[in-house]
Formats: C-alpha cells, sequence, structure tokens
C-alpha cells in the first residue's frame, strides 16, 4: 500500500470512529460523514486516474453530487431540530417525544 492509499484509508477510518465514538452534536456527526466523503472522492479520483480509463471518471462526480445532497439533507435536519428541540445534541433528540 502506498503513502498516498494510507492516508486516504486512515481519513476514512478517522472520520469513522470520530462518528462512532463522538456522538454529542449533530455537527459534529454532519462534519465526521463529510470527512468520509472526501476522502472517498480524493481516493475514486486517484483510482481514476491511475487506470487511466475514461469509464471510471463519472464515479468521483457521482460521489461529490451524493455529497451535497447529504450535506444539504443534513443541514436541513440540523436547523430543523435546533428550532423545534432547541439545541443540536443529539441526547435530546427522542422519537418519543414529538
Amino acid at each position: 500500500m502506498t503513502p498516498v492509499h494510507f492516508s486516504f484509508t486512515m481519513a476514512f477510518i478517522l472520520g469513522l470512529m470520530g462518528l462512532a465514538f463522538h456522538r454529542a452534536h449533530l455537527l459534529s456527526a454532519l462534519l465526521c460523514l463529510e470527512g468520509m466523503m472526501l476522502s472517498l472522492f480524493i481516493a475514486f479520483s486517484l483510482w481514476a486516474l491511475q487506470l487511466e480509463t475514461t469509464t471510471f471518471s463519472t464515479a468521483p462526480m457521482l460521489l461529490l453530487a451524493f455529497s451535497a445532497c447529504e450535506a444539504s439533507a443534513g443541514l436541513a435536519l440540523l436547523v430543523a431540530s435546533t428550532r423545534t428541540h432547541g439545541s443540536d445534541r443529539l441526547q435530546n433528540l427522542s422519537l418519543l417525544q414529538c
């Protein structure tokens, strides 16, 4: 494994660990998800460049489009939960309290 691949793999794993262990606020969970998506985008881009084919060049753009949709949906949920519950703490969010 090259150092470049190792760094993007570790960036993804660190984002996943941050999402799993530091779940205090919704904003921190969204930032961890964005870090994971960024590392996947760069890894797919480098993979498409290494293979030098045009068939794999659309995969990073599709991932970037889905990442933008995920970010906008996450921010909309953040604003909605902050307005209704007064905070973005994940402990305040409960399905039984609607």
